[in-house]
């Protein structure tokens, strides 16, 4: 497999960066296959308006990925959508056999996504139509007895924070993702033929990040993997924590971030890891005390970003060695990856919130708040605006778990990642929506 050309590769990233794809180009989560979750467009800094919603009949836990001016965007309804940036129009909507909690990546005028029937889709980035399937060994959930500590304990239980699948890769012809049935997968991207696989000891839902022709992801076995993006072969891998009792701290769920040579990812052991990407050698780790990190990190200008889940925070260290800058209370927990543009960083939270937070002032710039949180936020976030687990969780049966989570999700929980394309940033809820924002006073 070739590599992209310099001028290419530079085309590529100035196109997503203005949101002007074409059909030749490539667009996945987070902008390319590094993950970076750079962008140059002009965004949203000023508090925001709606320009568009569209609703779908199911929560969305997929990220817009935006090529040639269409949005496209999974929802648990179980259809990917294609719609217009600029109005939110319907253009198409294919049906799969099952959720679609995957985020797309566009290659060569074709749309790679997963699904829950154990499929990777390739569908015709024009009309919709399903160019190929790919049948992996069968998708699941993350499984575990007394998982968090629900009862009974002998119980083998699907983890309800298991909310994505794995977001392909694309590059050099190939699509790469990850899968329920602990492998991860390289498919020939125009003929959806296996080019090799590669065992894990768990789920993987965490999604690939390729550089310098290494494809980097973590397993719920916890361990984090550096592949041969070209085999398969394996060169290192590195030891996450460990939890063989209620099996809470372990587990990467999430894309790692590659800049300047380190690779960064988040666990549920609580840790943010910086390895060595050559190597897999630790860098440093920063400690959450027991909150998960799901998010992707993102780092600009020597700082890197990261969010929280229970303890609801929002991190900003020094890249190279991990030192603590700064730090801002969110009170929620954040499962969304950020997006920068100028100086300014767009995330979602479970509070039903996208957030823009003004890097150089360190501080939040505004806030918009879904359809969920004015239907549901009554009885779900308490009148300090921190989370009412006690309205939503019942006795803590398996069972009262999984009603819990959902009830909490019902307040429009943004576990979508944002992407800003021209003036607009754009994302999905648990509400069902898919939002457009753009300020409210332009210029």
């Amino acid at each position: 497999m070739k590599a992209l050309s310099t001028a290419t590769a530079f085309i590529v990233a100035m196109a997503f960066s203005s949101g002007a794809l074409n059909a030749a180009e490539t667009a996945m989560l987070r902008g390319d296959a590094a993950r970076t979750g750079l962008s140059n467009a002009a965004g949203v800094p000023a508090a925001p308006a709606l320009k568009w919603k569209v609703k779908t009949d199911g929560p969305v836990a997929s990220s817009p990925i935006v090529a040639d001016g269409t949005l496209f965007i999974g929802s648990n309804d179980g259809n990917v959508y294609a719609l217009d940036v600029a109005t939110g129009a319907q253009r198409w909507k294919t049906k799969t056999g099952g959720r679609v909690a995957s985020s797309a990546a566009v290659a060569n005028g074709r749309v790679f996504i997963e699904s829950y029937d154990s499929q990777l889709y390739a569908l015709d980035a024009a009309t919709g139509e399903v160019r190929w399937k790919f049948k992996t060994d069968g998708e699941r959930r993350f499984t575990a007895k007394h998982l968090h500590g629900a009862e009974p304990a002998a119980e083998l239980m699907a983890d309800p924070f298991d909310f994505y699948l794995s977001s392909p890769a694309v590059e050099n012809g190939v699509v790469y993702f990850g899968s329920g049935d602990g492998n991860i997968y390289a498919v020939d991207a125009a003929a959806g033929t296996l080019e090799w696989k590669f065992k894990t000891g768990d789920v993987v839902h965490a999604s690939p990040t390729l550089a310098g022709g290494t494809l980097f992801i973590g397993s719920w076995d916890s361990y984090f993997y550096a592949l041969d993006a070209a085999s398969g072969r394996e060169k290192w891998r590195f030891k996450t924590g460990e939890d063989h009792t209620i099996y809470n701290q372990v587990g990467i769920q999430s894309s790692a971030a590659v800049a300047n040579g380190v690779v960064y990812f988040g666990c549920r052991d609580s840790k943010l890891y910086a390895l060595d990407a050559s190597t897999g050698k630790e860098r440093w780790s920063f400690s959450n005390k027991g909150s998960w990190v799901i998010a992707t990190p993102i780092v600009s200008g020597g700082t890197l970003y990261f969010s929280t889940s229970d303890s609801g925070m929002f991190h900003a260290v020094e890249a190279a060695s991990g030192k603590p800058i700064y730090s801002l209370k969110f009170t929620w927990p954040s499962f969304s990856s950020p997006t920068i543009a100028h100086d300014v960083l767009y995330i979602g939270t479970h509070a039903g919130k996208l957030l823009a937070v003004d890097l150089k002032a360190r501080r939040p710039a505004w806030e918009f708040v879904t359809d969920g949180v004015r239907e549901n936020g009554a009885r779900y976030i308490k009148p300090d605006g921190a989370p009412n687990y006690e309205a939503a969780f019942g006795r803590f049966f398996h069972d009262d778990m999984v009603i819990g989570v959902d009830r909490m999700m019902s307040i429009g929980a943004v576990l979508s990642s944002p992407v800003v394309v021209g003036d607009m940033v754009l994302f999905g809820s648990m509400d069902g929506n898919v939002y457009a924002l753009t300020s409210a006073t332009p210029g």
